[in-house]
């Protein structure tokens, strides 16, 4: 069962939100404290588990039709941890949530609460945002920015039009990032009746619709003040390794699978270069 819950957890993607949180919280306090180590700790497992576990639960049909799940790319659960999953991310969740919501001003209860609220409304019945073509990539995009948001909010942030820039770049990535992943999983959503922006576009479409969100995304951290422009270039890794699915057809969808492999190892060799800078950005400030 452990061993199937940190799977659920994603654990290649723990630092994607915990890193955003962290970074945003620690430029803009300068300094460590209590806070930030509780925060980071936080997005980097409870709410991991808790959008991917609650994910694999819900996504139980599709994901038996998917011979990618049941490893580094997410549970293949047993119907028999589906309640303890459930039960351990509301368990694991809730203590950090009460300490944050204890420190926070009210603008950031609103922040954090709204991150909840789209971390659920993607996955469970009743809401089910991923099946909804276009809202489900900017829900999980805003999965990833809303610790950037609420650690800017949390920690006291001066918004700029610069760092609108960056939340919106990053916002652009996320879009794309996901729209992206979804096309290798086509043929298994059709075959468990699941819409996504991937089903509806098909394969090609889709992976055209990703570029152009990175696209995007560089383009607008041209906008940003200096060294903001040299992210700009991280666009370019993302959009070399979709260009061979530019014209994937739907049946060869799962092909796609070799770029997303690749697209996780850029996500950490970017996410390098994006630490040297905002470290530059730091010294700047000293």
């Amino acid at each position: 069962m452990l061993r199937q819950l940190v799977l659920a957890s994603r654990p290649l993607s723990w630092i994607d939100t915990a890193f955003p949180f962290a970074a945003a919280y620690l430029l803009t306090t300068g300094h460590v404290d209590a806070v930030l180590v509780v925060g980071t700790l936080y997005f980097l497992v409870p709410y991991n588990l808790a959008l991917y576990g609650i994910n694999d639960v819900f996504d139980y049909e599709s994901d038996l039709r998917n011979p990618r799940k049941g490893g580094a790319e997410g549970a293949l659960l047993d119907r028999r941890v589906h309640r303890a999953t459930l039960v351990a991310s509301a368990v694991t969740n809730v203590p950090f949530l009460v300490f944050l919501v204890a420190v926070g001003p009210p603008l950031s209860w609103l922040v954090l609460a709204a991150g909840i609220f789209a971390l659920l409304a993607y996955s469970v019945r009743g809401l089910r945002f991923k099946e909804v073509p276009f809202l489900d990539s900017a829900t999980s995009s805003t999965h990833f920015v809303g610790p950037a948001l609420y650690g800017l909010v949390l920690a006291g942030a001066v918004f700029t039009p610069g760092l609108w820039l960056v939340l919106l770049a990053f916002f652009l990535w996320g879009i794309g990032s996901h729209a992206f992943g979804a096309v290798q999983d086509i043929v298994p959503d059709r075959e468990a009746g699941l819409a996504s922006i991937a089903t509806v576009l098909g394969a090609a479409w889709t992976t055209r619709f990703a570029m152009a969100a990175w696209t995007a995304a560089g383009l607008a951290m041209l906008g940003t003040p200096w060294p903001g422009p040299v992210a700009a270039l991280l666009a370019v890794p993302y959009l070399l390794t979709a260009a061979p699915f530019w014209s994937l057809p739907d049946e060869r969808a799962s092909a796609a699978n070799r770029g997303w492999r690749r697209f996780l190892w850029i996500n950490y060799a970017c996410g390098f270069v994006v630490t040297l800078l905002l470290i530059a950005v730091a010294l700047g400030r000293a």
